[in-house]
């Protein structure tokens, strides 16, 4: 038979401006998560992925020293415990992107993985920190990830994380495979008039690329009262041929659902042999500074 595997992505607005304050904020936007996920699970969805620091705006749009107050340990923080939980219940892996407190003063955009059971299988820490107009300012909040490219093992497939600004670099996105990735989420934060030309070319291409489905995920919404632009949604999963399979709408709220046939990634391996005639060899000159 054949292995399918019914994935879904979550893409939604913010709830509540700033001046709500954080704790308003957070739990605001766990209540619809909450919703959301139960719709997943009413679907049938046997691995979720939420968006990039899910619980709250994309808050580096500015650089203010209280978004630090949104920061958890992981697994030991209370988002990543309840996760667990819901897992648990509606046996369904979830990618869970949060931001993480290391230690004091040191913090990460981070991803945790939970598998169908809610054991935690680990975490990846975002590697590429971007820092650029028109509101992007994340070396203020997130230290660039230290934990390399893990592919975590679920219960109903190999899994793989990239957030965001990552799906920029080809490198992590072959590392991914070269891991054993069969199904790669890139929890997103991205708005119009910056990177929307690039939102369907890149992911399908490292798809393409490595042999892998892509999941890609992107908020929706203007967030007030910052004015880097609008969220653009459209959340999607493409095969390893690079095809759209499934994409949400642009501005709402939604569930993105997908069967994916594992199956393929064997097919279409067969038939490009990308991994065969890679030359590492001849590759030294792009890891040099």
């Amino acid at each position: 038979m054949p292995r399918v595997v019914r994935c879904g992505l979550i893409q939604a607005s913010n709830v509540k401006p700033p001046e709500a304050g954080l704790p308003a904020i957070k739990k605001a936007m766990l209540d619809k998560h909450r919703k959301l996920i139960e719709q997943a699970a009413r679907q049938k969805v046997k691995i979720l992925c939420l968006q990039e620091l899910f619980y709250g705006p994309y808050f580096c749009a500015e650089q203010e020293t209280r978004w630090y107050e949104l920061t958890e340990r992981v697994p030991e923080g209370p988002t990543v415990s309840e996760m667990q939980k819901l897992a648990r219940k509606h046996k369904m892996a979830i990618v869970v992107p949060i931001y993480e407190e290391d230690q004091p003063g040191v913090y990460y955009n981070t991803a945790a993985m939970i598998d169908v059971d809610g054991r935690y299988l680990g975490k990846y820490r975002k590697t590429h920190i971007p820092h650029c107009k028109p509101g992007f300012w994340e070396k203020f909040y997130f230290r660039p990830g230290n934990l390399g490219y893990p592919v975590f093992e679920t219960a109903f497939a190999k899994v793989g994380i990239y957030i965001c600004y990552d799906r920029h670099f080809p490198e992590g996105a072959r590392a991914l495979g070269l891991n054993g990735a069969e199904i790669v989420f890139n929890p997103s934060a991205t708005v119009a008039g910056l990177s929307e030309y690039l939102w369907k070319l890149e992911q399908p291409a490292h798809a393409v690329a490595n042999g892998y489905f892509v999941g890609a995920i992107n908020r929706v919404g203007w967030e007030k009262p910052w004015k880097i632009g609008e969220f653009y949604g459209q959340s999607y999963f493409c095969d390893p041929r690079g095809k759209i399979i499934a994409e949400g709408p642009r501005d709402e709220d939604a569930v993105v659902v997908a069967d994916l046939n594992l199956d393929m990634i064997e097919e279409v391996r067969s038939v490009w042999q990308f991994y065969r005639d890679r030359r590492p060899d001849a590759y030294a000159p792009l890891v040099q500074p």
